[in-house]
């Protein structure tokens, strides 16, 4: 039997009536929702974990064939709840991780009450009047690169990621956290998150669902968020005036007003 909490490095926190996941992003871990994750335990049962194949998560039970799509990781996320969460959840995911917990609960959808996505995009490719924000030319270099040279690419590539450029520890933090990875197992997740194309599945998440962009996101451009917003049935689109990618780490006074507001209804009962 799978020892989920070993294997995804699972933490609980706060005694709310209502649980809330919190999912990391490509090249991050848990750790990356200090600022936010925290403010909510007064409301909430909070429920923290690494992806497999990130942080502190069992490095032995990355399954490449398992792992070859974000199914794979929407199938743990089914687990975790199933163990960690005693009703249906709030799902918090940060860019990739956004698309995870959209596929877990377009499988299982009397699991989710809401999602929260920070940073979101189906698609990351450029196709006729979708703007994803990276050609398919664009895409192949990054991936070539990746596989050539993953440090040397995470050095140059995380602080753009980041933005905040008056915060330029946030920058190093993340390129630490992005050379830490497992090279091997970040080449090929790298490569299933771009190639990734989920907005088929939009329609499908019938949850409510903020949708958090930042005005200047060099991975998640605006134009995504506002796609989604159409192609959500239940969306809201809240922009953050902030340059970047991760606006839990760079702008968390902003990120949590915002989310504090679209989940009142499901924390009145928690006052």
């Amino acid at each position: 039997m799978t020892d989920i909490s070993k294997r995804n490095n699972v933490h609980v926190r706060g005694t709310g009536q209502t649980t809330i996941l919190f999912a990391h992003g490509f090249g991050c871990d848990q750790n990356m929702w200090r600022y936010l994750a925290p403010h909510f335990e007064k409301h909430a049962r909070v429920v923290l974990f690494d992806l497999v194949g990130s942080g502190n998560s069992d490095l032995a039970a990355y399954d490449y064939g398992k792992y070859d799509s974000l199914q794979g990781y929407a199938d743990d996320v089914l687990e975790i709840i199933d163990q960690f969460a005693p009703g249906p959840v709030i799902f918090v995911g940060h860019s990739v991780s956004t698309m995870i917990g959209m596929l877990a609960a377009n499988k299982a959808p009397e699991r989710f009450l809401a999602h929260v996505m920070i940073g979101p995009s189906p698609c990351y490719i450029n196709d006729q009047d979708y703007i994803g924000g990276f050609s398919r030319q664009d895409i192949d270099e990054l991936l070539a690169t990746v596989e050539n040279n993953y440090l040397g690419w995470s050095s140059a590539m995380a602080p753009a990621i980041m933005g905040a450029p008056d915060q330029p520890e946030l920058g190093v933090e993340l390129t630490n956290s992005f050379c830490r990875t497992d090279p091997n197992i970040a080449k090929h997740f790298a490569r299933v998150t771009f190639l990734s194309d989920y907005r088929k599945e939009l329609a499908r998440c019938q949850a409510p669902t903020l949708i958090l962009q930042c005005s200047d996101d060099l991975i998640a451009p605006v134009a995504v968020g506002e796609y989604m917003q159409r192609a959500l049935p239940r969306s809201t689109l809240k922009v953050i005036d902030n340059v970047g990618h991760c606006p839990h780490l760079s702008a968390p006074h902003a990120s949590t007003v915002a989310m504090e507001a679209f989940l009142q209804p499901w924390f009145a009962d928690d006052k």
